[in-house]
């Protein structure tokens, strides 16, 4: 009976273990608290501005922030923010509220591209750059490592 119990016991910690993964998660900040993260942990914002409706804004979440890659260079460098600028609420921005749609034309400087659309803040800049439009996993990969790079880069005496 001893044996069964440390059969079953062993078998067990087997299959626990055959199905343990490494795989990092994303976790997905609302505005209002991750942007404010963002300038403290001095990481980029990264701000992945979609609709519910969008078809490509979807494929996006399913074949590129879904990959490994692309989840450990956010998680290493990034503050992942997913924005819905046709949601109601309040997004705070400093001592100044906005709503959703408000909130777009200031990111977008008035120039709203459709969606999905990606806006980074580099805190270290104080700079936003805007990248519309779906990008695949090497694509998107090589434009995080790319802000990585340029918002870790030591400053340079002018």
């Amino acid at each position: 009976m001893k044996r069964g119990f440390l059969a079953i016991g062993f078998l067990t910690v087997l299959t626990l273990l055959a199905f343990k993964t490494d795989d990092e998660k994303l976790v997905w900040q609302h505005w209002n608290d991750g942007f404010s993260k963002a300038k403290t942990e001095n990481k980029i914002a990264l701000i992945d501005t979609y609709t519910d409706w969008c078809g490509w804004c979807k494929k996006m979440d399913k074949d590129t922030y879904a990959k490994q890659s692309i989840i450990k260079k956010i998680n290493k460098n990034f503050i992942p923010i997913k924005f819905n600028p046709e949601l109601g609420g309040n997004y705070i921005v400093g001592d100044t509220t906005y709503d959703g749609r408000t909130l777009l034309a200031a990111l977008s400087q008035g120039k709203s591209s459709g969606y999905p659309t990606t806006f980074f803040f580099l805190p270290k800049q104080n700079k936003m750059f805007q990248y519309p439009g779906y990008m695949n996993e090497t694509q998107f990969g090589a434009l995080l490592d790319k802000l990585a790079e340029v918002h870790n880069a030591e400053p340079t005496d002018n």
